[in-house]
Order: structure tokens, then C-alpha cells, then sequence
């Protein structure tokens, strides 16, 4: 993904570039509201003469690129929570993510420059934020669902797995899962990454199914005909 920097100047209309100097504390994530603006649009829509609102971000993402507009030692006024000392808009750099294109790949465009900027920094994924988080919005919009924040929990997760990636060969940690069939316990199987695995004879066994190994092709069949 390419990052530029395009900085809008502080003669942008509506005050949208104040110019106050911060020491940002957090990052704080959004969804732009626009299902068909790119970066580059809404980049342009913060020097557009038609725009009249105050709004404004620091970094812009799309399935392409992530595009710099007001340097991230400066507020910008994205939180929705006013001026204070402590607010977002003062102490949290705010990141936009568009809703257009491959929503998935500027999903993972936005993860990735994330956990950069948290590792940049020295931080971990409890320094993010969501824009609901200082001014009650449901922003990001996209990661809400059904009145559930899975979304957003999912985006941590994947910053997280960025910042802290598996190594090669590095132990799965397995659990223990209870498995019954029809009400009677069979052998326990495991539990890896929220999915259950029961070996298969004695799972065949239980359900009276008979099980053959082909040792060339490496193929398990089971066949359920007459079982019971």
C-alpha cells in the first residue's frame, strides 16, 4: 500500500486545519460514511469550497493507498468531543477508513498501517479508539453490527495478529472440548481456533458408520449406509 502525504494548508476553510500542536495518546478509527468515496476524494472534499463543515482527519485509507492530510503532530477535528485538553480531537490521531472498492482489502490496508503506526510508537492495540468511544457515534459504522461491536473486535484482533505475528513452527495452544453424540460422551476433541476436531474412528464409531484408510492416495472414507 502506498502512503503519501498531502497535507491540506491552514488557510483550509472552516478552521479545518487549526494548526494546535499535540502529543497524540491514542489512535481513534472511523468509517468515512461514504459508500463511493475513495482516499483521494476525500482528501479533495477537506479543500472543496463546498464543503462547509469543520470535520476533518488526519490519514485517509482505501484498498490502494493511505493518504496523509493534516501532519500527526497537529489536531484535527474528528472526535466530535470539542477542544478540551483531553478530548480526542486533541490527544487522538484520527484515521479514516472509506467504505468503497474492496472493503476487505482496505480493511487489511488499514490494519496493517495501524499496527505500523502502534509499533512506530511503541504501542500496543488498547492505545486504539473508536470515534463512538469519544462522542457516542456509531462510528465506524461498518464494524457495528445489529447493535454488536463484532467488527471493531475483529479489526483489533487483525492489528493485533500484525503486531504479534505467529512464528513458524510456534505451539498452537490447544483446549479441551466436550464432545456428546446423541446425548452419550464420545472421546474429547480440541479446540483450535474456535473450531472443534474429534478424531474420525471415534467419531464413526459412535454414529455405527464404517471408516477405511487408503494409505496411497491418504484418503479417509466413511460410510453411513445401514449404520444406526
Amino acid at each position: 500500500m502506498n502512503y503519501r502525504m498531502d497535507n491540506i494548508p491552514k488557510t483550509t476553510a472552516c478552521n479545518r486545519r487549526p494548526g494546535l500542536a499535540m502529543v497524540a495518546q491514542t489512535i481513534t478509527i472511523h468509517n468515512t460514511g461514504n459508500p463511493s468515496s475513495s482516499a483521494a476524494g476525500e482528501r479533495a472534499w477537506l479543500a472543496n469550497a463546498a464543503n462547509t463543515r469543520q470535520a476533518s482527519f488526519h490519514i485517509v485509507v482505501d484498498e490502494r493507498e493511505a493518504i496523509e492530510a493534516i501532519p500527526l503532530n497537529e489536531c484535527a477535528w474528528h472526535a466530535g468531543d470539542g477542544s478540551g485538553f483531553k478530548s480526542g480531537n486533541r490527544t487522538s490521531i484520527g484515521v479514516e477508513i472509506c467504505e468503497s472498492g474492496d472493503y476487505a482489502k482496505t480493511l487489511d490496508n488499514a490494519a496493517d498501517l495501524v499496527a505500523s503506526m502502534l509499533k512506530e510508537r511503541g504501542w500496543g492495540a488498547d492505545r486504539l479508539r473508536r470515534h463512538y468511544d469519544w462522542s457516542g457515534k456509531i462510528c465506524p459504522r461498518l464494524m457495528y453490527d445489529g447493535g454488536k461491536w463484532t467488527g471493531w473486535a475483529e479489526f483489533k484482533d487483525a492489528v493485533e495478529a500484525k503486531l504479534n505475528p505467529k512464528k513458524e513452527g510456534e505451539d498452537v495452544k490447544l483446549d479441551k472440548a466436550n464432545v456428546k453424540i446423541d446425548g452419550v460422551k464420545a472421546k474429547d476433541g480440541v479446540l483450535i481456533d474456535g473450531t472443534v476436531y474429534v478424531p474420525l474412528r471415534e467419531l464413526a464409531d459412535k454414529l455405527g458408520a464404517a471408516i477405511a484408510w487408503d494409505n496411497v492416495t491418504k484418503t479417509a472414507t466413511v460410510n453411513t449406509k445401514g449404520a444406526k
